[in-house]
């Protein structure tokens, strides 16, 4: 697996630096350090916090000066006018309040539509209410409009920007912080083994400190190296440069880990815990104290409640609009398979779904016959002897490829699961939700995969949470798993409508 650049540099040249002061590096090393230094700086340390909230504050005072008609305009703007100088001002603050510039490891576009939206327009009002007191009169309402559309389509595009830039920069390997983990057994190797296939949180493992880590074997596999004990905290800290410390299970005394985070926090170096009871948290967490001992709350998603049952609900209402909006998409699709091959236009797969129940998958074939007929596992999959191995699902193209050039498009552009709506008009699916699979494959990943009956606990989705996030096919099962069970223990209507968005976006790039 290929390391970030962060992290070789980390773990192989700050230990000899008295090696390094023999020889100069070249002028184009230098000028790669440099610029490597500038984007991590700008991208990632002090240089983010600023741009961020500049970049907000000049998009504002243009959609200012744009409201009012010009630099002129504004410079000479009548005194019912002028309390639209503060709009800029407000709207950064209100951005603060909202907690929009706090760091997250990796935040969608998306989650930053609500507050912007409800910032801007507040910020907007707040500054009619300004003229009110000040000059008796609020700014035309004409120009306040223009300030507050022109703020909100400035401020996303300058955030839809940034979070871009910052993503290529990560997954390109360019940024990145360097961070130790404290805990090399089984869920700190699943810490470093994510951080590691997903640059895009930014964040560059370069090992572990731990008192008696496990074997390699046991925790399914650990690439990077242990570094020390918890004890060699500091001298590890001083040597390698780090500034972010996760921490995992590990065998230290939790009075000894409280210890050390303290002196994390000395050394400025920051901190996150992956908490014990880490898969029976959510979003819903609550915070309070007894006294001085702090105590957290849990609150769990009831599949059966009445939001799970609105969620059914609205399923069957966009099912049929989006079977009328996309009638003619299917229609054509239909058409397509019937004259591409001989054999039925539809294809039926049995599939566990909610509560543990069989149905009948639709989608349209997108394969040949074989033997002139088309048996239970033609389409999607070969003999249930054709098992992956590792942790690789099952899915795509298993065994023969006998996709058509019909069902090769179908695929690529996810037409072929527009059959699905039927499955979701007869409440045997839900719009989002965890792919079902297939009887024989449940029974096996029930023995392998922890958690992985959990996922039945809803129905099943045409898409979801994983699927958005690029686990499609044969990838990671665990981590799909993973994904599944996180988006039923934290779903809401907005989640939903997260995933869709998303799912749109991903069908529009697999059209490209």
């Amino acid at each position: 697996m290929t390391r970030p650049p962060i992290t070789q540099q980390t773990s192989t040249t700050l230990p000899l630096q008295g090696e390094l002061s023999r020889s100069a590096p070249s002028p184009k090393a230098l000028s790669r350090a440099t610029f490597g230094g500038r984007l991590q700086w700008m991208l990632e340390g002090a240089g983010w916090r600023v741009l961020r909230p500049t970049v907000d504050f000049v998009f504002v005072c243009i959609a200012v000066l744009l409201a009012q008609g010009g630099l002129h305009s504004t410079l000479h703007a009548s005194a019912i006018r002028q309390p639209l100088l503060a709009f800029p001002v407000l709207v950064v603050l209100l951005f603060y309040l909202r907690g929009l510039y706090r760091t997250r490891l990796r935040a969608l576009v998306l989650d930053g539509i609500v507050p912007v939206i409800s910032a801007v327009s507040i910020g907007a009002m707040s500054a009619a209410v300004l003229g009110l007191f000040v000059n008796g009169h609020a700014p035309p309402q004409s120009v306040v409009v223009r300030a507050w559309l022109f703020a909100m389509l400035g401020v996303g595009v300058g955030r839809i920007v940034l979070s871009f830039a910052q993503r290529w920069a990560r997954a390109h390997r360019l940024v990145g912080k360097p961070v130790l983990i404290m805990g090399a057994g089984v869920v700190g190797a699943q810490v470093a083994r994510r951080l590691e296939s997903h640059p895009e949180y930014g964040l560059a493992p370069i090992g572990f400190l731990d008192e008696d880590p496990r074997s390699i074997a046991e925790v399914g596999g650990r690439d990077l190296p242990v570094l020390g004990t918890v004890e060699d905290l500091d001298e590890t800290v001083l040597r390698t440069g780090v500034r972010n410390l996760i921490v995992a299970f590990s065998s230290v005394a939790d009075e000894r880990v409280s210890r050390l985070i303290q002196r994390c926090q000395d050394l400025g170096v920051e901190v996150s815990v992956v908490p014990r009871m880490f898969d029976t948290i959510n979003n819903r967490v609550g915070y309070d104290t007894v006294g001085g001992l702090p105590v957290m709350s849990f609150t769990t998603v009831d599949p059966r409640g009445v939001q799970f049952a609105i969620k059914h609900g609205l399923d069957r209402v966009l099912a049929l609009v989006f079977l009328v909006l996309l009638s003619p998409v299917i229609l054509v699709s239909a058409l397509a398979v019937r004259l591409s091959s001989t054999g039925p236009v539809l294809f039926s797969q049995r599939r566990v779904g909610r509560d543990g129940k069989a149905f009948n998958l639709y989608k349209f074939r997108s394969m040949r016959m074989q033997d002139g007929h088309l048996g239970p596992d033609d389409d999607d999959a070969g003999p249930l002897e054709f098992l992956l191995g590792g942790d690789t699902a099952p899915g795509g193209v298993e065994g023969d490829d006998r996709r058509t050039a019909v069902g090769r498009f179908l695929r690529r552009t996810s037409f072929d699961e527009l059959p699905q709506l039927f499955n979701v008009l007869k409440g045997e699916m839900s719009l989002i939700g965890p792919r079902p699979e297939r009887p024989e494959f449940v029974e096996l990943f029930k023995q392998d995969i922890v958690r992985y009956g959990d996922r039945h606990r809803v129905k099943s989705g045409i898409t979801g949470w994983a699927q958005v996030h690029g686990l499609r096919g044969q990838t990671s099962l665990a981590e799909r798993v993973e994904w599944d069970n996180y988006y039923i223990a934290n779903w809401s209507l907005g989640l939903d409508v997260k995933i869709l968005a998303l799912t749109f976006v991903a069908l529009l790039r697999s059209a490209e």
